[in-house]
């Protein structure tokens, strides 16, 4: 065999191994909305099947393959944690607990209130004081150029013109120059950059700024790029739902997700909006009304 055959054979073999490895790499990173419908699913085991025992497997299964978010509504990781406490089920004792502070954190204005979660980690020799501190420790942690950025972006987002006292359109269209900037330049600015509340009490929820972009020429670019972030698990379903159902409503068009129809809409349609909201990572319409209800309930009664 001459060199330049011995020559090609390498550079094939080498170009299988990359090849291999890129594809490795890309299976590797794994696609949040599955994530998601897996809670949902897990959700539903113990919610309306009552196998509490079941759903533990199930969530220690799901966090050993994902890093764990923690939903507003659904609270996935803090219920295993709290289930498998409840049923002396091993869940990774203060390791996991010191990562769930950093999922709670942004809400910790609210949820400082809750007697419960300090009794917890009581339990596991973590105090008060070491949670208020790792708390802080998240606060630094924090990107403080796009904070600094993004508060004066919400502040524009709901300032009114003087005369018609409308929100501005020319100010939305900034806050979409920042997103785009953001987003080349440091992923989306999702509540592990930027968390929700500035120190000075500007309430900067991504909800409302991805409402306001469905209102201008941007909203297609930001419709399609920002899927890429619910699977990254950078931004919740709902957020992006809401831009998408905001433009569906100004434009008077059929509902695609069905969160800001009326229940007429929503039964007409249901089979369509349901299936479109699993391909997003969200509940059927009527679980999700449920488990609102629930939230909002539990969260007033703690109190």
């Amino acid at each position: 065999m001459n060199y330049k055959k011995i020559c090609i054979k390498i550079s094939g073999v080498i170009l299988l191994i990359s090849f291999s490895f890129l594809t490795s790499c890309r299976n590797n990173q794994h696609d949040y909305i599955a994530y998601y419908n897996s809670v949902n699913s897990i959700d539903s085991t113990y919610r309306l099947k009552n196998d509490t025992l079941a759903a533990i497997k199930e969530f220690r299964k799901l966090f050993r393959k994902y890093q764990p978010r923690n939903d507003e509504r659904m609270e996935e990781y803090e219920n295993y944690i709290k289930f498998s406490d409840k049923y002396n089920k091993n869940f990774g004792g203060k390791k996991s607990l010191y990562k769930l502070i950093p999922l709670v954190a942004p809400y910790w204005k609210f949820k400082r209130e809750n007697k419960d979660f300090f009794k917890l980690y009581k339990k596991y020799g973590i105090d008060s004081i070491t949670v208020e501190q790792k708390v802080t420790e998240w606060k630094k942690s924090l990107n403080k150029q796009l904070i600094d950025s993004f508060r004066i972006a919400f502040i524009r987002d709901q300032a009114k013109d003087s005369i018609t006292g409308q929100q501005s359109l020319k100010n939305f269209k900034k806050n979409a120059e920042l997103l785009k900037w953001t987003l080349n330049n440091y992923g989306y600015p999702s509540l592990q950059k930027i968390g929700l509340e500035t120190d000075d009490g500007v309430f900067m929820p991504m909800l409302v700024y991805l409402n306001h972009m469905s209102q201008i020429e941007d909203y297609e670019y930001f419709k399609t790029k920002l899927v890429d972030y619910v699977r990254s698990g950078d931004l919740p379903p709902r957020d992006y739902v809401e831009m998408v159902e905001r433009y569906v409503q100004i434009n008077h068009l059929r509902p695609v997700y069905g969160v800001k129809s009326t229940d007429e809409e929503i039964i007409k349609d249901s089979a369509n909006i349901n299936r479109n909201r699993r391909l997003i990572g969200l509940q059927s319409f009527k679980v999700r009304r449920k488990i609102t209800k629930e939230f909002l309930k539990n969260n007033s009664s703690k109190k």
